[in-house]
């Protein structure tokens, strides 16, 4: 068994349909108390754990970085901890906003971090704190995720793409939306290989392709959906908001597939997917 910590967030959502997988809720695994979650690990005894709960409100944790490194660092330190103790692979999924995001080349697992905002930070710590608990384990960074559940682009285009014959859209931040189902996927295949292959423990970038700005990413979305709602680009410096976003969120994801056999998933195929399972389309 599988044991997810996270039951309502995309990822959480998506893992929890898989078979061979128990969701821990808010109730059972609460990431404002790191060493109870440790100890939920301990009762479950499962075979590998997946954190899928972090705190991800990113503008928010310019005013709470306390609270944001509890949930995203001393949290998964625990879990971490835990599962190195039961010598049990723990995989922690981390975040494009560990870099700073110059340049327009993909950034690879081993290049340097200066993360821009408090999100950003908390998220590098909590990588640094899995990797010196010393148990197997995969640190997995992704960016844009998107599904038919929760809060995400999709479905706030979708929202506001109804209500407006025209929406201004930031064009110079460019990255990989990736479908949660995809990268549930993902986080399963690496958690079970790393059962039977320990030494397989690094860090790794998962992202969904082509490469894209969200201002491109919309288009797909309003035209996919049918929805006839014109984008005009816009740069970040014209939507201020209270965290730095990194303008380079690409992600190499040449080592995911050597290690483990995962490509890139096409996120437009994954995009018709969410439609579809909003009933935006048939």
């Amino acid at each position: 068994m599988i044991l997810v910590i996270g039951r309502t967030g995309q990822l959480a959502t998506e893992l929890g349909r898989r078979p061979g997988t128990r969701c821990l809720g808010r109730t059972e695994a609460d990431l404002t108390d790191p060493e109870g979650c440790a100890d939920a690990i301990r009762r479950a005894a499962p075979a590998a754990v997946i954190n899928a709960a972090a705190w991800t409100a990113v503008d928010a944790a310019e005013e709470d970085e306390f609270g944001a490194h509890l949930a995203n660092a001393r949290a998964p330190a625990a879990m971490a901890r835990a599962c190195a103790g039961l010598g049990i692979p723990f995989v922690q999924v981390s975040t494009d906003y560990v870099f700073a995001g110059s340049g327009d080349a993909p950034h690879a697992p081993d290049a340097s971090t200066a993360p821009l905002s408090a999100y950003g930070r908390t998220k590098l710590a909590g990588e640094a704190a899995v990797r010196a608990a010393g148990g197997p384990h995969a640190v997995l960074r992704t960016s844009w995720v998107v599904s038919a559940h929760g809060s995400n682009f999709v479905k706030t285009m979708l929202r506001l793409g109804r209500d407006r014959g025209s929406l201004r859209i930031v064009a110079d931040q460019v990255g990989g939306p990736t479908p949660a189902r995809d990268l549930a996927a993902a986080c399963a295949t690496i958690a079970q290989a790393l059962v039977d292959a320990p030494d397989q423990s690094g860090t790794y970038h998962y992202a969904g392709a082509p490469d894209i700005s969200w201002a491109g990413f919309a288009r797909a979305i309003f035209e996919t959906a049918g929805l006839a709602c014109t984008v005009t680009d816009i740069p970040t410096a014209d939507y201020p908001t209270p965290a730095p976003r990194p303008l380079n969120s690409r992600l190499d994801c040449r080592t995911i597939e050597a290690a483990f056999g995962l490509a890139r998933p096409d996120w437009r195929a994954g995009l018709r997917d969410i439609l579809h399972d909003l009933g935006e389309i048939p």
